[in-house]
């Protein structure tokens, strides 16, 4: 056994998802970006719990995830799988290792057949999926297991919150992390002006009905392929679309167009050889109606167009991630994205990959829409940042006035969050339920203690969060809240990136002015010498 060694963000998330189990939150998620390598680690936390002498059910939908994490597992810790799916059992196998098929585990008749203590952990793979019913039948079933959930993100297109069900997340790998570490290849989208109207499409189980998109888009098609000519030539392009029918069709249109283009679907016959053509650059354009997302990839892929526009952010980081591995030759993905016109709903763009927040999405939407050429996702994301900190400044310049009339001695949750440029703090939003809950006095004490207000802290995750900055802060030697306080309140910028000490030193020359701001210091642009 352990015969593939791992990266290092794969060992951290391993030994987190270790300590989430160990400290009595046996419900945990791992979020790691298609491409990262999810299967490894799961592989690899399998063969911890098989080293310790428990037997491990990884859970998939898909025929062709539960082949792939087999042969993953294998490679990677050389323990054999048996297979609980259709007429295969693994109840006569001496294997320690199972891959089940939900649709087969999740019958009453099959269920039945396990001791509910069969298992001692349970790996849920796409564990967006984690909250349908034959997922929670089976969950439910081997109630006293460990529950891992490994997903690219976490979010569901019907808006319940995996939170309902999972006691934490231990461990994200972020997307624009993977692209800085160079595990990842770097995206550009760009935007293309084409109005598509699907203002009157409807909306099932969370997310837009496919047959809708499909009458919807039909009579843009021509205008689409149109478009691609000058942006997919020489490059490998998968076209996500709604329908069957919808991507024959523009399959025969690309054609049409001089693309080498194909098309497979759940129905085809020749997939597995249309598929591996498309790998060897036969083809040049792969058209599919939702086929590919999950379990398949093709690491030459460079151009990702889709057409089948979602609210579903897990659907479309699926759809995108098919794209995002390294490959030689390969400098980054393109993202084509088309301007979907519709008045009543919010849909995915490719902001919504890497943005921290709707304000973050919203500005980087904007500067896609206004420029003429591919942009890199992360440079438009670090520009978007600075116009929404501008943004929030602005607001946050209101607040303080309103504070120093109010002469509140501690600092406004928003102006610590906004000096320290905490960009997950001010997004923050509560995802599991014992974040939910209101602040214990406890946290509350603490909190007012270090010198932040806590009467606008509304969750306990939120104050749980805030708490463990501000002890991080203090080991780094970091401004604390009453510094940044009291220098911002005489209009000082961003003191919660200024060391301790020097914020200590420049109070204290204040004081010895007589509380007077000495004249040599231009309070809007001074900063503490760190060297």
């Amino acid at each position: 056994m352990g015969l593939m060694e791992l990266r290092p963000y794969q060992e951290e998330a391993r030994a987190k998802v270790q300590k989430e189990w160990a400290a009595g939150r046996r419900r945990t998620l791992l979020v790691l970006p298609t491409g990262t390598g999810k299967t490894i680690v799961f592989a690899k936390i399998t063969e911890d719990c098989v080293r310790e002498g428990g037997r491990v059910l990884v859970l998939a939908h898909r025929g062709e995830l539960l082949t792939q994490a087999s042969d993953k597992i294998g490679a990677a810790t050389g323990l054999r799988c048996a297979v609980e799916k259709a007429e295969s059992s693994c109840l006569d196998s001496w294997y320690r290792v199972v891959v089940g098929s939900v649709q087969s585990l999740s019958r009453p008749s099959r269920l039945a057949q396990f001791e509910e203590d069969y298992f001692s952990a349970v790996i849920v793979d796409e564990a967006h999926h984690a909250l349908s019913s034959s997922y929670q039948a089976v969950l439910s079933h081997f109630s006293g297991a460990k529950v891992l959930g490994v997903t690219a993100t976490p979010d569901r297109g019907d808006m319940r919150d995996l939170g309902q069900f999972f006691d934490s997340l231990a461990y994200e790998y972020t997307l624009p992390r993977a692209i800085r570490e160079g595990y990842l290849c770097k995206i550009q989208a760009q935007t293309i002006p084409l109005r598509l109207d699907i203002s009157g499409v409807g909306i099932s189980a969370g997310d837009f009905k496919a047959g809708d998109i499909g009458t919807a888009l039909d009579p843009y098609l021509a205008q689409i392929a149109n478009e691609m000519r000058q942006y997919c030539r020489g490059r490998r392009t998968v076209v996500f679309l709604p329908l069957i029918a919808t991507s024959q069709k523009f399959c025969r249109m690309l054609t049409e167009q001089g693309f080498r283009a194909a098309e497979v679907n759940g129905e085809s016959q020749d997939r597995s050889e249309v598929l591996a053509d498309f790998a060897d650059g036969k083809y040049d354009v792969l058209c599919n109606s939702m086929l590919l997302t999950e379990g398949w990839d093709c690491p030459a892929v460079d151009c990702i167009v889709v057409l089948r526009p979602t609210k579903v952010r897990s659907l479309y980081c699926q759809m995108v991630g098919r794209g995002t591995r390294l490959s030689p030759g390969k400098k980054a993905l393109l993202l084509l994205d088309f301007l979907w016109m519709t008045e009543r709903h919010e849909l995915c763009r490719p902001a919504h990959l890497i943005a921290q927040s709707d304000d973050v999405a919203r500005a980087m939407t904007k500067r896609l829409e206004e420029a003429a050429a591919p942009q890199d996702l992360e440079a438009t994301e670090e520009k978007a940042q600075e116009d929404v900190v501008r943004e929030r400044e602005d607001a946050l310049a209101k607040r303080l006035a309103e504070m120093k009339r109010r002469k509140r001695k501690l600092v406004d949750p928003l102006q610590f969050e906004m000096s320290i440029q905490a960009e997950d703090l001010s997004g923050y939003v509560p995802a599991f339920g014992w974040e939910m809950g209101p602040p214990t006095e406890k946290q509350t004490a603490a909190l007012e203690k270090a010198g932040i207000f806590a009467g606008e802290i509304e969750s306990y995750g939120k104050a749980a969060k805030l708490l463990d900055r501000l002890k991080k802060r203090r080991d780094e030697g970091l401004a604390t809240p009453k510094q940044i306080r009291f220098l911002e309140s005489r209009g000082f910028q961003h003191v919660g990136t200024w060391p301790f000490e020097a914020s200590k030193n420049l109070i204290d020359r204040i004081a010895a002015n007589g509380w007077h701001i000495p004249a040599s210091i231009e309070p809007a642009t001074w900063q503490p010498d760190v060297a």
